[in-house]
């Protein structure tokens, strides 16, 4: 059993280690030096999506700050970001706790995503550049060729922003991010336990050919399908 000292270590190694081949590595470090709670906050992200930090959870902000070496007022930003991804949840007496996700929570998340990407991809279909197709047809060959499973998630979510990207829907995408990292420490369990992701793969590689022909109605078809059998399979699987 590790101690919290240790994911955290280890969540700095994997975020700062050169050697380390990690998908989100650029991305995360770009934020990370932005500010010093965006730092924290996608460490205990990254801990919380990957499992290491469980569903209830109790974060304690004074061990937490002295972990880190930041001040309080430092942590507590990172937690309420946490807490607006639905990550991180406030209760009276304890403190921040890693949210737990139900089997009706997760239908709502997904019939929530559903109507978001939808639209967002309705917006995107029509602006899609080569470019933009060229690094999609990329990402899904690393996920074709990724063993770790812990990366599916991570390549999943680069796929869809690629797709959604071009609607220049800033706002919209961040809301469709937040509710991705709700489901996506379930989706990661769920990928490698129930052995989803090949069957995942190759509707995505049937999506990616319906936006490559600009054929909007035919895309929303098979994402609606796509997200439709996953929250139905991770239903069950939480249940």
């Amino acid at each position: 059993m590790y101690t919290f000292e240790d994911v955290v270590y280890m969540r700095k190694k994997k975020l700062y280690s050169k050697d380390m081949k990690n998908y989100k590595l650029n991305n995360q470090i770009k934020t990370s030096y932005r500010t010093l709670p965006g730092m924290i906050t996608n460490i205990l992200r990254e801990s919380i999506l990957s499992g290491e930090l469980s569903g209830g959870v109790q974060l304690k902000q004074e061990e937490l700050a002295t972990k880190f070496n930041v001040s309080m007022s430092a942590l507590r930003e990172a937690l309420k970001s946490l807490e607006a991804e639905g990550l991180v949840s406030f209760y009276p007496n304890r403190g921040a706790v890693v949210s737990e996700l139900s089997a009706d929570e997760a239908k709502e998340i997904f019939d929530i995503r559903l109507f978001l990407e939808l639209g967002a991809l309705e917006l995107a279909t029509p602006n899609l550049t080569d470019a933009d197709l060229a690094e999609a047809h990329e990402i899904l060959k690393k996920a074709d060729e990724e063993t770790q499973s812990e990366h599916w998630g991570e390549l999943n979510w680069q796929f869809h922003e690629t797709l959604y990207r071009p609607a220049n829907r800033p706002k919209l995408l961040t809301l469709i991010q937040n509710m991705h990292n709700n489901v996506e420490r379930y989706m990661r369990l769920y990928l490698s336990a129930m052995h989803y992701q090949t069957k995942s793969q190759e509707e995505h590689h049937a999506l990616l050919n319906a936006c490559t022909k600009g054929d909007i109605k035919g895309a929303q078809k098979l994402l609606r399908k796509h997200m439709a059998d996953a929250s139905v399979n991770l239903i069950e699987y939480l249940s």
